[in-house]
């Protein structure tokens, strides 16, 4: 409790709505793939390469401008990179069978999922509610990655469906993640300077007086 009265107190976190972006970007990806589940191998594969490309970069932007205010900011600079440079290799080669496509989707899902699951335990600590639902939401898409990646031999129309409930759990999270996030920004705006001033300086005394 302590820490997470400490967090809200001495933190603010910035670019809030970058997810809120990202996961409108996947909730349409998913929408996407359900309407059109005929739609060719490169015409997916444009589209997940695309989502990939602008996701990973606006995270990659969102981790280093909340690298003090955040613990796990380096997973998630680290998610973004993977994100991206998997969106890269796919735009580079986008004539993909479904099999080699599902195989970049999962790990790619998979990965984003991991670092879903890693902000939820973050807003935990922030002392900010719903973060059991979005560890829930983070847990299934990873189910839903590892799905594809160890069922790649389903039929197209499978995979495009698996692909599609895994983009939009992975945008739903990103949307409730951005509004969370939001919240925790307004907590520390409505306390004073002089007050998270005070209470760093206990903070401090504290951590001194335990550790010499």
């Amino acid at each position: 409790m302590s820490n997470s009265i400490f967090k809200s107190l001495t933190n603010t976190v910035k670019n809030w709505y970058i997810p809120l972006i990202v996961g409108v970007l996947f909730i349409g990806a998913g929408i996407f793939t359900f309407a059109s589940p005929i739609s060719s191998y490169l015409a997916l594969s444009l589209l997940f390469s695309t989502s990939f490309l602008v996701s990973g970069m606006f995270e990659v932007i969102f981790a280093i401008s909340n690298r003090k205010s955040m613990d796990n900011w380096g997973w998630t600079l680290v998610f973004g990179l993977v994100t991206f440079f998997f969106g890269l290799s796919m735009t580079m080669q986008p004539a993909f069978s479904m099999f080699t496509l599902a195989v970049f989707v999962g790990i790619t899902l998979l990965f984003r999922s991991i670092a879903a699951i890693s902000f939820a335990i973050e807003i935990k600590n922030y002392g900010v509610g719903q973060w059991g639902f979005l560890l829930g939401i983070g847990i299934i898409g990873a189910i839903f990655s590892f799905i594809l990646l160890v069922n790649p031999v389903f039929a197209g129309a499978t995979i495009v469906t698996w692909t599609a409930i895994s983009f939009i759990a992975v945008g739903v999270f990103s949307i409730v993640l951005s509004l969370r996030l939001r919240k925790v920004k307004h907590i520390s705006k409505k306390i004073s300077k002089g007050l998270r001033d005070r209470f760093e300086a206990i903070s401090k005394e504290i951590r001194e007086e335990i550790y010499d």
